[in-house]
């Protein structure tokens, strides 16, 4: 069962995710000897990056040991501001010392298909088969999540770890992780702040099961899944199960 936990605020909940993903990383550094991560798009992680960036975690992060990769990408170069790259670029990724060659960044500015052709093979040349150690996700208040969106045919997706597809509601082509890379992750976790995305997230969480319509329903990883929520997206949500208040 995922484990929702509910934070008065979108700054405490980036302070939480913060200090998650950085007990993450000393885990798998420990164990493994690197962390591989995967960054979640968007506006809602923005605040997290910041905060990983600052102290204490920009330091006590063993940066030189993480590799960064990517949930998704709008199909744009890498300096439109509309790039998840050029976002995490601004917010964490130059603010740290992470080494260049540590960010695998997907190649929205090449043709969609070959950047996504291109980006399962750099997952193979890094990880080869072990999964990723996090995923981070954000959820759309359709219930899309990465570039995974309603009626998409990449939910049932069983053998690519990455694919393009053209998103007709938004008119642009975006490459994304697909389900067999998210759900083969050490652990998962998602992001998801403000009232709009309230009556989403109840349904995705508390409603039928219909991945189709709420593509957030197919991320059921190998490892742990945690739902990190302000409480004006947890609003709808009953109190009661697996729901912690923070």
């Amino acid at each position: 069962m995922a484990q929702v936990s509910v934070y008065p605020d979108a700054r405490s909940l980036a302070e939480a995710a913060a200090g998650h993903v950085a007990a993450l990383a000393g885990q798998a550094i420990a164990a493994r000897g690197r962390f591989a991560l995967a960054l979640a798009g968007g506006s809602t992680p923005r605040p997290l990056y910041e905060r990983l960036a600052a102290p204490p975690y920009a330091g006590a992060i063993d940066w030189a040991k993480v590799q960064v990769f990517f949930g998704d990408e709008r199909c744009v170069p890498p300096e439109d501001p509309r790039s998840n790259y050029a976002m995490a670029k601004g917010a964490l990724l130059e603010r740290v010392p992470i080494p260049g060659a540590n960010v695998h960044r997907m190649r929205g500015e090449d043709e969609p298909e070959r950047a996504a052709r291109g980006y399962e093979g750099v997952l193979e040349r890094v990880l080869g088969a072990a999964p990723l150690d996090l995923v981070l996700l954000g959820m759309g208040e359709n219930g899309h999540t990465a570039s995974l969106f309603p009626g998409s045919a990449l939910l049932g997706e069983a053998r690519r770890r990455v694919a393009a597809e053209y998103v007709r509601e938004l008119a642009m082509w975006r490459v994304t992780l697909t389900p067999v890379a998210i759900n083969a992750a050490r652990h998962v976790a998602f992001l998801v702040s403000g009232a709009a995305k309230a009556p989403m997230l109840a349904q995705v969480l508390e409603g039928p099961r219909d991945p189709a319509r709420l593509p957030a329903q197919i991320v059921q990883p190998a490892g742990e899944l945690r739902w990190l929520v302000d409480a004006a997206a947890a609003a709808r949500l009953r109190q009661g199960g697996a729901l912690s208040l923070n």
